[in-house]
């Protein structure tokens, strides 16, 4: 079954490595008895609160050693787990319960974060749902979420053994961390390239993962410094607060810094090695399908994201990469056809292959999909979002840099008031910095919306609307 075999590998990766290691650090260290010893304790309290093999179990807890002991002793348990950011509100967190029925919720007492700090430990909250379902027999172990097409998350169900044949892919770069090495680990916990490359590749080398408090520049710097941090894990954000930095301390330990979720600005690869004297890696992949493409080294610069791994099989048609998979990722999906057909995956990411190096390079979106901070962001959720307030008549929401919300409304309504709406509504980094309020959106001669960020600011700025007499709404920056 599914669940024993990866409950049986994690069982195995619990005993390999001295009980006086460290295994993680971060405020305090926990070494691997620590670690077997909480994985041990939760597996107890979980069969207490009548988790067994086949519970679908939701997780939304804060980014913790806590966190990751939970995740084992659920798989170890024979558990489906169902991970949600913490940022995500009780809004997303009600539509995503509403639509996988678990049986279960742990959380650690908070949702909706806007900052979400690593703590060592946390609170641990069951609570039974029950209207919650017991998961079918060959179930995906693991379910996470992505943008789709409609504005709303699609769930996305992952095998154990997609799981471990991508650890499987880790372990045969040589560059990945190495027994004893200390891992500065930034990525989410909830998000593949954190959740596998990160904590389970060390689990599996016996690495050390080393978190910090905070993503603040000098922080991330200082953690480095004084961890002896061999490896770096990060996303685009993190490097550009390194190169931020006028006087930096020098990293002789660090030999690898990888960056995931999006592709590196050029000016930060080239300052990030003038500083620091390491090339920034790269690694691209999805949720859907784990890991595509590496360069770990960072020989490739951006915007390069790497070559195929082996086994991926990728193809590049009407300029969008397409994957290879034996059967849709998708659970719970109506509209899958349009992202999965005959076999191939769409990406929507417009992506050149060079046929004499194999290098695959991405230069953009096909759809309406933003990456900010590593994390991916379907602007038609905000619209959505905006379109439930009885006020709003249709929104356009563009992202060039930061998201902008062009909203037509009735009434008094104010910038201010649809942003309050978005924030009960809508992950911190979702809601929109800046809000053009009219009575009607501009469309174009054949009656459709306009979505040109120029056209839209120069007819709908309130100078524009004064001649006209229209009662300017204000924006919100």
């Amino acid at each position: 079954m599914e669940n024993t075999r990866l409950g049986s590998w994690i069982a195995e990766m619990l005993l390999r490595q001295p009980e006086d290691t460290v295994w993680a650090r971060a405020r305090t260290e926990a070494t691997w008895h620590t670690l077997r010893t909480k994985v041990t304790e939760l597996e107890r309290l979980f069969e207490i609160q009548g988790i067994r093999p086949g519970s679908t179990v939701a997780v939304q807890m804060v980014p913790s050693f806590t966190y990751l002991w939970t995740v084992l002793a659920l798989w170890s348990r024979g558990a489906q787990v169902i991970l949600m950011d913490p940022r995500l509100t009780r809004t997303e967190v009600g539509r995503l319960l509403n639509l996988c029925e678990p049986r279960f919720m742990i959380s650690s007492g908070s949702s909706g974060a806007v900052r979400v700090v690593f703590e060592d430990e946390c609170a641990v909250q069951v609570e039974v749902r029950r209207s919650g379902h017991t998961a079918a027999a060959g179930a995906p172990v693991l379910l996470q979420f992505s943008s789709g097409s409609t504005g709303y998350p699609k769930v996305i169900g992952r095998s154990a053994d997609s799981l471990l044949a991508e650890l499987d892919a880790f372990a045969a770069l040589p560059e990945m961390p190495r027994a004893g090495e200390r891992v500065l680990l930034s990525n989410s916990l909830t998000h593949s390239f954190g959740l596998i490359a990160g904590f389970l590749h060390a689990l599996r080398a016996g690495a050390t993962l080393v978190f910090t408090p905070n993503a603040q520049p000098r922080t991330l710097l200082s953690t480095l410094v004084e961890s002896r941090a061999n490896v770096l894990f990060g996303v685009p954000f993190h490097f550009e607060l390194l190169t931020r930095i006028a006087d930096t301390e020098p990293l002789p330990e660090l030999r690898l810094a990888v960056s995931g979720g999006e592709v590196i600005r050029p000016e930060v690869y080239r300052q990030f090695h003038e500083r620091y004297g390491v090339r920034i890696g790269q690694a691209y992949g999805m949720t859907e399908t784990g890991i595509v493409a590496t360069d770990l080294s960072g020989s490739l610069p951006p915007p390069a994201v790497g070559r195929p791994v082996p086994g991926a099989e990728v193809r590049i048609k009407g300029g969008e990469l397409q994957i290879r998979t034996d059967s849709s990722p998708y659970l719970y999906a109506d509209d899958v056809t349009s992202r999965y057909v005959d076999g191939w995956l769409r990406t929507h990411d417009l992506a050149t292959l060079d046929a004499e190096s194999g290098a695959l390079s991405v230069h953009g979106r096909t759809d309406a999909l933003a990456v900010i901070g590593g994390l991916k962001v379907d602007l038609r959720e905000i619209e959505l979002a905006l379109a439930e307030h009885p006020n709003v008549t249709e929104a356009v929401v563009l992202f060039g840099g930061t998201i902008e919300a062009f909203v037509g409304v009735t009434g008094s309504t104010t910038a201010r008031e649809l942003q309050a709406w978005c924030r009960d509504r809508l992950s911190h980094f979702k809601i929109p910095r800046r809000f053009e309020l009219a009575p009607a959106i501009p469309r174009t001669s054949n009656g459709k919306l306009v979505r040109n960020r120029e056209l839209l600011v120069s007819r709908m700025s309130p100078s524009s609307r004064a001649g006209a007499g229209a009662a300017p709404t204000g924006a919100v920056r």
